[in-house]
């Protein structure tokens, strides 16, 4: 593996999806290197962006695969990318030794349907489930609920997108 400090960032979507009332969907994260404890399993949608594809249509495209949800509408979306660094001693396991971490776009999306349009156990397109439960969550309670590397992404997400939670 090449020296952590050289490897670089996987470009990803994130996305925040608020229902009507304000309130956030989370995943609960089946598994993984980064998981700490039962708490600090939940985690927004978010994926890999592929080679030459709009970080926008990638960010929709990983909420269908995720969550089967369809029915949205775009509230904003933070310029610029933010970044996290996957701790040193798990970045060969959580990324195979290839992205020191990743750098996301991030959107914030109005889900405009009914909860069951949510299906995490038959993701679209065949794809494996991401999560094994979902819920919707006060924004004040996201950062609390995330694996301490991505606290401060998730900070910056939710000082961004407060004024949608009104």
């Amino acid at each position: 593996m090449p020296p952590y400090e050289s490897l670089p960032y996987r470009p990803c979507a994130g996305i925040m999806v608020l229902n009507r009332a304000g309130l956030v969907f989370i995943g609960r994260r089946s598994s993984g290197p980064e998981h700490i404890d039962a708490t600090h399993v939940w985690q927004m949608p978010q994926g890999g962006i592929d080679e030459n594809e709009d970080p926008y249509k990638a960010a929709l495209r990983e909420l269908y695969e995720e969550t089967n949800i369809r029915s949205v509408e775009k509230l904003g979306e933070i310029a610029e990318w933010l970044a996290y660094d996957i701790p040193r001693e798990i970045v060969g396991e959580a990324c195979g030794g290839k992205y020191r971490g990743q750098k996301q776009k991030w959107y914030a999306l109005r889900f405009t349907g009914a909860d069951g349009e949510i299906d995490i156990a038959n993701p679209a397109g065949g794809h494996d489930p991401e999560f094994i439960a979902w819920r919707w969550v006060a924004l004040r309670e996201l950062p609390g609920l995330v694996v301490p590397f991505k606290r401060p992404t998730y900070e910056r997400v939710v000082r961004e997108f407060g004024k949608f939670a009104k």
